[in-house]
């Protein structure tokens, strides 16, 4: 075969492959990526998501969620609350808080990923990850709780939201019969926002109440979702949080406040009824948050609960 021959099928041959790879790029773009202690969720070369599980103080978290248009709305360890990492989860398991980080606080120690996941179907697109962490009383080193996390981004056909569901499964380990969760009016899944959207941002929720106030400007809302809309560095942005109608104590209990900081949690209601998980049924719970740019109607918030609730057995 000649060199000329050689060549030319050297470059037939790699853009056909170029071709295979831009195809398979373009049908499903979202993609996991996993570093030293972080792992990304990414549309194209957009990070959607972060997930620190490794060399974190006590808990892994996601410390980084972006709009459509790339605008990040978390912010983690801020200097006045240095336990709020970003988009968490931590309750107090048998008395051991994991929430708080002082007076020895409980530790999350991640142990292994599970399975790692994209795909397309006719409600759009995913990609997203499943972890194990073991929650650890540091006075004892006794592991209190089993977590199965998973994490996942979905594009939504027919929605321009970063949509990012959340599920936990607790369960009671090997030699104790039950554990007790228990805890402060907002314990649960929590979000500290960036600092441009504290102050000024409105909260509503699926029932358009304002809710139990706890103290000053803090309200506890039960609901299918809560929403909070506010500038994210000079841009509108609303984030809306839902809580799956087969969740333990449905509807949700919300937390909000918007002074000194916004934050916005999804509780069980622990402090006002402890919650008692035994060994022979893990408590399994499901949240998502649904992330637009700009402002955005009850209707349209409405229509991402219910595709949320449709899709939410799929991964």
């Amino acid at each position: 075969m000649r060199k000329l021959e050689i060549i030319f099928i050297i470059l037939l041959l790699a853009i056909c492959f170029r071709v295979m790879v831009s195809t398979a790029f373009a049908q499903n773009p979202l993609r996991v990526t996993k570093g030293a202690d972080i792992i990304s969720i990414c549309e194209g070369e957009r990070v959607l998501a972060s997930y620190r599980y490794t060399n974190v103080p006590f808990k892994p978290c996601v410390q980084q969620l972006s709009s459509p248009q790339g605008i990040n709305v978390l912010r983690d360890s801020p200097a006045d609350h240095k336990h709020h990492h970003a988009l968490m989860f931590a309750v107090a398991v048998d008395g051991v808080n994991f929430w708080e980080e002082q007076k020895e606080p409980g530790s999350q120690v991640h142990r292994s990923f599970g399975k790692v996941k994209s795909s397309k179907s006719d409600t759009g697109q995913a990609a997203g990850f499943a972890e194990q962490l073991d929650w650890i009383n540091p006075r004892s080193k006794e592991l209190l709780l089993k977590e199965d996390r998973t994490i996942e981004i979905r594009r939504l056909s027919g929605e321009d939201v970063t949509f990012l569901s959340w599920q936990s499964s607790l369960a009671v380990p090997p030699g104790k019969d039950s554990v007790v969760l228990s805890g402060s009016h907002y314990f649960g899944l929590g979000m500290r926002f960036v600092e441009s959207m504290d102050g000024e941002g409105q909260f509503r929720s699926s029932e358009r109440e304002t809710g139990e106030i706890v103290r000053g400007d803090e309200r506890l809302t039960r609901a299918n979702w809560c929403a909070y809309g506010a500038e994210a560095n000079g841009k509108p942005v609303t984030v809306a949080v839902f809580g799956h109608p087969d969740n333990v104590r449905a509807p949700t209990s919300w937390f909000t406040m918007t002074k000194p900081f916004a934050y916005l949690s999804a509780t069980m209601n622990l402090h006002k009824e402890p919650l008692k998980v035994t060994s022979d049924k893990p408590l399994v719970l499901r949240y998502a948050v649904a992330l637009w740019d700009g402002v955005v109607t009850d209707e349209q918030i409405n229509r991402a609960f219910h595709k949320w609730i449709q899709i939410t057995n799929t991964f």
